[in-house]
């Protein structure tokens, strides 16, 4: 198992990670193309996980909020390959490459269904539920 990141939008592994946010989000989720891909793209730190048979299995995005804080965005893992800890193990490097550049605080609005997930990597709900693209979702942050 290896993770890559890039930031560079004509790079392979941003290529493999839409291809897994659009399985997961257009398809299975729904969620319309034009919000999926947005005008912020370019600005994000893209991490891929791929597997031991290096197929791309899960993604995320980190976006620059300010100098210090991060959004993680669109973490996706293809439906074939959940269950296996690689959600887990992705938002961990995600954290790490945050601290690595510089930054001390991860947000994230994650699907009501996602809650206890980011509960049990340390991440603390905010405020109301809020919806987006048609999907109830909370605010957490976690102080790296």
């Amino acid at each position: 198992m290896k993770i890559l990141y890039t930031k560079e939008t004509t790079s392979p592994v941003y290529s493999d990670a839409l291809k897994i946010r659009k399985q997961v989000f257009i398809e299975e989720q729904g969620v319309p193309e034009n919000i999926e891909i947005d005008q912020y793209e370019d600005k994000c730190f893209h991490l891929v996980l791929y597997s031991d048979k290096n197929e791309a299995v899960a993604t995320c995005r980190l976006l620059p909020l300010d100098n210090k804080i991060l959004k993680l965005q669109r973490m996706a893992v293809e439906k074939a390959s959940r269950g296996k800890d690689y959600g887990r193990v992705l938002i961990i490097e995600a954290e790490n490459l945050a601290i690595e550049l510089g930054y001390n605080k991860i947000t994230l609005g994650a699907q009501v269904s996602a809650l206890g997930f980011y509960e049990k990597l340390g991440y603390t709900k905010q405020g109301e539920l809020f919806v987006e693209a048609n999907i109830e979702h909370s605010q957490m942050d976690k102080s790296l």
